[in-house]
């Protein structure tokens, strides 16, 4: 009886242990399974804390290029009595103009028509006044019809912009305006030129940071501005044909392309301690 009672006073007491010793491994494995995402949570964040004492620094840097890129406009007008043979006498100017920036290797793909418009055209004619002073009021006369067609063309190599200019006046452009000087890979300077301000942001945020007796832990901020490219020796041009089409070219005129200047501005803040 007596060995009895003592196994059955082991037995009530081990279960307890054993049930309690398992709700604590259950416990400890919850513990540690929100602490993990907790901290997995501040890889994704960064420190998971704001920031609460910071330096903000600009950093500006210049780009220059040449350019390799040239844009400009042709425009061919005519007006006649009625609109079939304008537009006719227009087609015939406009499509051996295109077809002279063939030959002179201008791809298809950048010769592009951005404005053709038919227009009437009219005279004001003013009454003859009378001999009591009175003058009846003028009317408008139809004259004809004005079609005009413009060509918006890309040249990728800018040292042939000469030589095109001279060519489409002799086939009866009636202007040739929006001389345009770029850089056909424009994302590449644009990087380096960011690359630079943030650098030169950089050096001047160290300088600060010793000046100040801290130091720089980590970016919490960047914005950019600029990326603007500024063109030196822009030519501007505008020339008129005779109207008559089929002359021999005029001389090239000399073309300067100068150079681009890619700017980028930025502006770091840095979290210090």
């Amino acid at each position: 009886m007596e060995e009895q009672s003592v196994r059955e006073i082991i037995q009530a007491t081990h279960w307890p242990r054993v049930m309690a010793a398992t709700a604590l491994g259950v416990l400890a494995l919850f513990l540690l399974a929100a602490t993990l995402s907790q901290l997995k949570s501040y890889s994704y964040i960064g420190s998971g804390v704001a920031a609460s004492n910071t330096i903000t620094v600009n950093g500006i840097a210049d780009v220059f290029a040449v350019p390799d890129t040239t844009t400009f406009s042709v425009t061919v007008q005519e007006e006649q009595k009625d609109v079939k043979t304008a537009q006719d006498n227009a087609t015939k100017k406009g499509n051996a103009i295109i077809a002279y920036l063939k030959t002179q290797g201008i791809d298809e793909k950048d010769i592009q028509t951005t404005d053709y418009s038919v227009s009437p055209q009219y005279d004001y004619l003013q009454g003859v006044c009378t001999t009591n002073s009175y003058c009846p009021p003028g009317k408008q006369t139809l004259r004809g019809f004005q079609v005009s067609q413009t060509l918006t063309v890309k040249v990728r190599d800018a040292k042939k912009a000469g030589d095109l200019l001279s060519g489409v006046g002799s086939l009866g452009a009636s202007s040739v305006s929006g001389l345009n000087f770029t850089i056909d890979n424009q994302d590449a300077l644009e990087a380096q030129a960011r690359d630079k301000a943030i650098k030169k942001a950089d050096a001047k945020a160290q300088a600060l940071a010793d000046s100040l007796g801290v130091k720089i832990v980590r970016v919490v901020g960047f914005s950019e501005n600029g990326n603007s490219p500024v063109y030196y020796a822009k030519a501007e041009m505008s020339t008129a044909a005779d109207g008559r089409g089929g002359g021999s070219a005029s001389p090239a005129p000399s073309i300067p392309t100068g150079q681009n200047k890619i700017t980028s501005n930025v502006s770091v803040t840095y979290e210090i301690r």
